[in-house]
């Protein structure tokens, strides 16, 4: 039997080994050969983290604003720029996207209860827009769904069949979804259709269980059968986790790699 993904592997440093700081968390998660996520770069040495030798995956692309009030765009688009140079820095290749601004508590900024028709429009030319600034600094964006019953109640253009109806716009290799599974089981469910939909216009995934939000085996969602599927559809990019630990960071990130790391038949001995 292998023991090597077929995926490259990622966790979120925001959400491991919490008792650290943080410069030791990004350590903790690629001294066990995983590339690393992070969130607002705008509270990081960024100095620090480079000289930690860590790959890192992912990064927030923006700090403030949103994709359809003119204050809003053009802060996300200011906040966007100068998330391009700290990714040029960390060598970042994505960097990760919003329906709108959200506070410390992943609440939006501005919640909306309803998007109009205009507002959709408005959104897909400022993800042109986004993306264009993506092929200028040869980096992608992607664009993130959210659960709105859990974490998230007001967020515009959340759902995963919102931010594919959006990429799919767009049309452009520098804007990808960040097709997050722990999301879609909360507000859709249909997982492995979702991602054969999906595939296509997909530049990330990120895994956590449900609920609770803690390492695959913990929850209701069938991590094994979400590896598999996506190996049979070909995907060979990331998948990260982006969970707390139930118990033990250690013993989470063993758990994911587990659960993405899928025995085909011919693999096993008899």
């Amino acid at each position: 039997m292998s023991d090597t993904s077929p995926f490259t592997l990622a966790a979120s440093a925001e959400m491991l080994y919490l008792d650290l700081p943080f410069t030791e968390r990004v350590r903790r998660v690629a001294d066990q050969g995983f590339q690393v996520e992070i969130w607002d770069w705008s509270t990081k040495d960024i100095d620090a983290l480079t000289a930690t030798g860590a790959t890192f995956s992912s990064m927030t692309g923006y700090l403030t604003g949103d994709l359809t009030s003119p204050d809003g765009i053009d802060a996300l688009l200011t906040s966007a720029r100068a998330s391009l140079t700290v990714a040029d820095r960390l060598n970042c290749p994505r960097l990760n996207l919003h329906g709108t601004g959200l506070n410390p508590q992943g609440l939006p900024v501005h919640p909306i209860s309803r998007t109009t028709p205009a507002m959709w429009l408005t959104a897909a030319d400022t993800l042109r827009r986004i993306a264009a600034l993506g092929e200028e600094a040869n980096r992608v964006f992607t664009f993130e769904n959210l659960n709105l019953a859990v974490d998230h109640p007001g967020t515009p253009f959340a759902r995963a069949a919102d931010t594919l109806a959006l990429v799919r716009a767009v049309d452009s290799p520098h804007l990808r979804m960040n097709l997050d599974l722990y999301h879609a089981q909360i507000g859709e469910g249909n997982l492995i259709e979702l991602l054969g939909q999906a595939l296509p216009y997909i530049g990330e995934i990120q895994v956590a269980d449900v609920p609770g939000r803690c390492e695959p085996g913990t929850g209701e969602i069938h991590y094994p059968a979400i590896a598999t599927a996506l190996q049979d559809l070909g995907y060979t990019g990331v998948v990260a986790l982006e969970s707390w630990a139930r118990h033990h960071p250690d013993t989470a990130l063993a758990a994911f790699r587990a659960a993405f790391t899928p025995v085909r038949p011919e693999q096993v001995r008899p």
